[in-house]
């Protein structure tokens, strides 16, 4: 049954299973179609809208207090949002911090995503946990005028993530250089001048600080698109060769990603580090197999474990799809699990400095327990290096 409407509402949130939550909209005006997600991140709304992982997909935030800080410019992942929409327990007010450069909804409104809020996020997020994440239809109409029944055709309509390769849609369209570190007080982004190992990052929906983090562990980073092919790679002469993260369905992107990494491991025996969809091309590489998770994980407080060493790591997540564990061929280690539902987070190859992890080392804002990976990239490149002398 529909959820009782708000005074005159604005925006109305339609679910393909005939669900309707009404609330009051902000950013832009229109329709879109994605599936809804949740994600339980207590800061870094801004961050979260411009993942380029979350394209094809609106978030829910449960935490309540969305748009206190603003937007800057410092803080995109990438040029625009790429998240469909947003949904906020509460409206948006208006923004107190002295980094703030514009208002939430305004700079929503200026990148053509639409929001909701006034919505029982609470309600919305145990039906996401319970029946898997839903396709959704987000209107925002200011005159209050909907068509619920073309919206619930609408949402009915979208095809879903699985088997969709969205790479392909964010990548960057030619190669180049990166060279701006973390953000550091009070300076702010410094540059990388002496970078010691020459890493090729294929960007499947890269975030930004991903790179920034490879250039502050003394990376000198060349980013190649999605499509780049293993002689493309190795024509840098690359120390390492870096997956990133992105969206959509992994079989569908390792259709080309899969075939240009088997062919890399088996002329090299280079470095090699993945983060969330680049660990799960390179799983899918070396003959495991992906699933699409009921609901995934979206947040900034997912425990992870290292199986080797027993510690556990408070963990940025952001996947819809999942390494099936009990495919991963012998010779590859399981290394890290989620403590929530014991699903794969990393893999090693047991006799070469090959690995990756699901979830986010380099979140920005944070937590920050995982970082030592991106060290533990480059010592693997130091040791390669002085191997060849």
């Amino acid at each position: 049954m529909p959820q009782s409407p708000t005074a005159s509402p604005t925006a109305c949130l339609v679910l393909a299973d005939g669900t309707v939550f009404y609330g009051q909209g902000f950013g832009a005006t229109g329709v879109t179609v994605a599936e809804l997600c949740f994600n339980t991140a207590m800061t870094g709304y801004q961050e979260i809208m411009t993942d380029p992982s979350y394209a094809g997909q609106i978030v829910t935030f449960t935490f309540p207090h969305i748009g206190n800080v603003g937007v800057n410019p410092d803080d995109d992942e990438s040029n625009d949002p790429v998240a469909e929409g947003m949904v906020v327990k509460w409206m948006p007010t208006q923004s107190a911090n002295w980094r703030a450069a514009q208002e939430l909804g305004d700079w929503l409104a200026s990148r053509g995503r639409i929001a909701i809020g006034g919505v029982d996020t609470r309600r919305l997020t145990r039906s996401i946990r319970q029946s898997g994440a839903p396709h959704v239809a987000l209107a925002h109409d200011p005159e209050g005028a909907f068509d619920i029944e073309d919206l619930l055709a609408r949402a009915r309509g979208f095809p879903g993530l699985e088997g969709l390769d969205l790479a392909k849609q964010v990548t960057c369209a030619q190669s180049y250089r990166w060279d701006e570190m973390r953000w550091a007080w009070p300076d702010g982004y410094a540059r990388q001048e002496n970078g010691r190992y020459k890493v090729v990052a294929v960007d499947y929906g890269a975030k930004r600080n991903i790179l920034r983090s490879l250039a502050s562990a003394g990376c000198d980073v060349t980013v190649l698109p999605a499509s780049a092919t293993a002689e493309e790679v190795l024509a840098h002469d690359p120390d390492g060769v870096f997956l990133t993260n992105g969206p959509g369905d992994p079989a569908a992107t390792g259709e080309y990603a899969v075939p240009m990494i088997r062919e890399i491991l088996d002329k090299t025996d280079l470095p090699m580090f993945g983060i969330c969809l680049g660990h799960q091309m390179l799983a899918l590489a070396l003959g495991a197999k992906t699933v699409k998770m009921n609901h995934g994980h979206h947040g900034a407080n997912h425990p992870v474990k290292d199986t080797e060493t027993g510690k556990v790591e408070i963990t940025s997540m952001n996947h819809g799809f999942a390494v099936d564990s009990q495919t991963l061929p012998e010779g590859v280690i399981e290394t890290h699990v989620s403590l929530f539902d014991g699903s794969n987070c990393g893999i090693r190859m047991a006799d070469r400095p090959v690995f990756s992890v699901q979830q986010h080392p380099e979140a920005s804002p944070g937590p920050q327990d995982s970082f030592y990976l991106f060290e533990r990239f480059a010592a693997s490149m130091e040791k390669a290096k002085t191997a060849k002398v």
